[in-house]
């Protein structure tokens, strides 16, 4: 479990193909503290598992699976990764809740000053714009961020200074691929609707009441 709050920029050292998958050796810089093998850690949105720990360097073993959904089967030596250490007990959430679990990538549309301040505008694959919702939380290449719009096609992230200069937003690229994670509460809504679509009206109105009574309908 992770925040979304990236706590450096670390660097792939290399990319192997194996058997099963991509085998990665990244540069945690002051991230690796802490870290020992079989720990998750979070590489640009993706959680992984540690299996090997020299240093600052530690292995993953990226799985078929994690290639098909994500950006780690394009990186290489250099590239530039948002890193962050899993939640221990008592930690403050000060981002919202982040699996790891990424749903699929989303290509920029932009990335560049506007009249407000810095907007990020990502076309996500089109069966997750149902769960991406204005002042909603988003995951994108690990990072927490808040929605600002959500259009027919794309959706839009207003960057503040900290988060350019912290993660690797800052440098993205129109046309670049960026890994996404809904909001997991919306995930269990978009379920529960689907689910009372298929039971009948009567399965709806119990739906519409819970969330309601927790207040997500207000």
């Amino acid at each position: 479990m992770f925040t979304g709050l990236i706590e450096t920029v670390g660097r792939v050292v290399s990319a192997n193909r194996t058997a099963t998958g991509v085998r990665l050796r990244v540069d945690l810089g002051p991230a690796s503290g802490g870290v020992c093998l079989g720990d998750s850690i979070n590489l640009a949105g993706a959680c992984q598992t540690v299996t090997a720990i020299d240093g600052a360097i530690a292995d993953v073993d990226t799985v078929a699976e994690t290639l098909a959904r994500t950006t780690l089967g394009a990186w290489g030596a250099a590239t530039a990764v948002n890193i962050e250490r899993s939640l221990r007990p008592g930690d403050r959430l000060g981002g919202h809740i982040v699996t790891g679990h990424v749903d699929g990538t989303g290509r920029v549309l932009e990335n560049r000053q506007g009249a407000g301040g810095w907007v990020l505008r990502v076309e996500p694959p089109p069966d997750l714009l149902t769960e991406i919702a204005p002042k909603g939380s988003i995951a994108v290449d690990g990072a927490s961020l808040t929605v600002v719009d959500v259009g027919p096609s794309a959706f839009s992230v207003a960057l503040i200074p900290t988060t350019l200069r912290d993660t690797t937003l800052g440098a993205l690229a129109s046309g670049d691929r960026v890994n996404l994670e809904t909001d997991v509460l919306a995930k269990y809504v978009r379920r529960a609707l689907a689910a009372g679509a298929d039971a009948g009206p009567a399965a709806d109105r119990r739906i519409l009441e819970t969330l309601e009574r927790a207040g997500f309908l207000d």
